[in-house]
């Protein structure tokens, strides 16, 4: 049996605040980006990529226009404030993971008290850590103490950058190049108070979204209830179906699906036809502005323990109550 943990249907897309300000440090208020080049850029899917687009568009940071992409005033304004200069660096003695990426902040010093917020910042972006430096006075210290770095690695970072004073220098580790840089940029962006750009349901999901918006929400509930197996639908598209961990359809749709969509209320019963003929469902809309944009459904709730002992029961069978 396979791991309820091993989702091999394909990488999950998902975004955090990086891959928004990573959008900003590629785009330009002159040089137009398609969003193909930009979903490569930031290396992740074309939907999630329309989603940033939309968030961004939805609080005037770009504007399109047929050559694509480009930032508006109050998108320049935001990538000034946010600026941070990017660079790898190989610092082992200093870090635990395998590969080091830096990112300096101008005069941020101030904003730093100890520095264990970036890590657990970047650490929970994905990365293995952050090292947060600040530049007083001439040398580079550990924050909130009087210890110096190393004469070593403060010539490794100042050979990468010219730092003046209060300059802030985070060290973001991890697995790989990436995952480093996610964990620096992250960690400063921290530091700066994040992006403050307001995510709502309708930036993660909308009624034509494509199904890779939706393996996030159902993963998520798939979890939640023990690896049962649970199916989900735009209200214009197929959906998909997840088991073990796994998805296994990404162009489902089955009749209670169908039937909560019209009706716009959650539905209990045993499913009469599919791949779940005989077997309890439940499925729940998600509405959004007065219309149902998706809806979302678990088999056999009562069955918590897993999926391997699924009972089929017949239309006249009642689920015993729970006390």
């Amino acid at each position: 049996m396979m791991s309820n943990n091993a989702r091999i249907g394909g990488p999950i897309p998902k975004f955090n605040d990086y891959h928004l300000w990573k959008a900003l440090y590629y785009l330009d208020d002159e040089e137009a980006i398609g969003r193909k080049k930009l979903s490569s850029l930031l290396d992740i899917g074309e939907g999630s990529t329309r989603t940033i687009i939309a968030l961004l568009q939805s609080h005037e940071i770009i504007s399109i226009n047929k050559s694509g992409i480009v930032l508006t005033n109050i998108g320049m304004d935001l990538k000034r404030k946010t600026r941070m200069d990017l660079a790898p660096v190989d610092l082992p003695e200093l870090t635990i993971g395998d590969v080091n990426f830096a990112a300096r902040l101008p005069k941020m010093a101030r904003m730093v008290s100890y520095g264990c917020e970036e890590r657990d910042a970047a650490i929970e972006a994905g990365a293995t850590g952050a090292t947060t430096l600040v530049y007083i006075n001439g040398k580079l210290m550990f924050p909130g103490s009087e210890y110096h770095v190393d004469p070593t690695i403060e010539n490794e970072i100042k050979s990468v950058y010219n730092l003046k004073n209060e300059d802030v220098v985070i060290i973001g580790t991890g697995a790989n190049l990436q995952s480093a840089e996610i964990g620096a940029v992250v960690a400063g962006l921290h530091i700066m108070g994040g992006l403050k750009l307001s995510r709502g349901i309708k930036d993660v999901i909308s009624p034509r979204s494509d199904n890779s918006e939706l393996l996030s929400l159902a993963f998520a509930i798939h979890d939640l209830v023990g690896g049962l197996p649970v199916c989900a639908k735009n209200s214009d598209n197929l959906g998909v179906r997840i088991e073990n961990g796994a998805v296994i359809d990404n162009a489902y749709t089955g009749e209670v699906l169908e039937e909560v969509i019209r009706s716009g209320t959650t539905v209990r019963r045993i499913a009469t036809s599919g791949p779940y003929k005989g077997i309890r469902v439940i499925v729940t809309p998600i509405e959004l502005d007065n219309r149902i944009i998706a809806v979302i459904g678990v088999v056999d709730v009562r069955s918590m323990a897993g999926i391997d002992n699924l009972i089929r029961l017949t239309e006249n069978d009642e689920l015993p109550d729970r006390h």
